[in-house]
């Protein structure tokens, strides 16, 4: 608050507004996991308000919005890279058994537990379409 950084003041209330809301309704302690679920799912609300916004030609709440996600984007773990996701959903899928897009449900359940936090969901999907088509 000193330094006068009002997106990342913003950003960390809206995190914490998050966190409260969902302990005061829910009536339980969050975990880190539980968080960093919170976390992702403003980054991926905020990519739909720039995707909205781009839309409609608002270049200003698009560079809002983006500099939102960057400040969310801190408090997350670094992120898996695409060379060690995709070397890692290899092994992945070979342990399953998995051979064809049928069998895509079974790898992207395993995957987002054994990913969870260092490679989103869309990327771990997109990456499975990749080794299983």
């Amino acid at each position: 608050m000193r330094a006068k950084a009002i997106v990342k003041r913003d950003c960390i209330r809206a995190i914490n507004t998050m966190i409260k809301q969902i302990e005061v309704d829910e009536r339980k302690e969050l975990t880190d996991n539980d968080i960093l679920k919170l976390i992702q799912k403003g980054i991926k609300q905020r990519e739909e308000a720039v995707s909205q916004y781009k839309d409609a030609s608002r270049d200003d709440l698009v560079q809002k919005e983006q500099e939102q996600i960057d400040v969310f984007k801190e408090y997350l773990p670094q992120q898996m890279s695409d060379e060690d996701l995709e070397s890692g959903m290899k092994e992945l899928i070979s342990e399953v058994g998995a051979t064809s897009m049928k069998d895509i449900g079974k790898v992207m359940g395993q995957a987002s537990k054994k990913f969870a936090g260092i490679a989103d969901g869309k990327r771990i999907n997109e990456m499975t379409k990749k080794l299983l088509g």
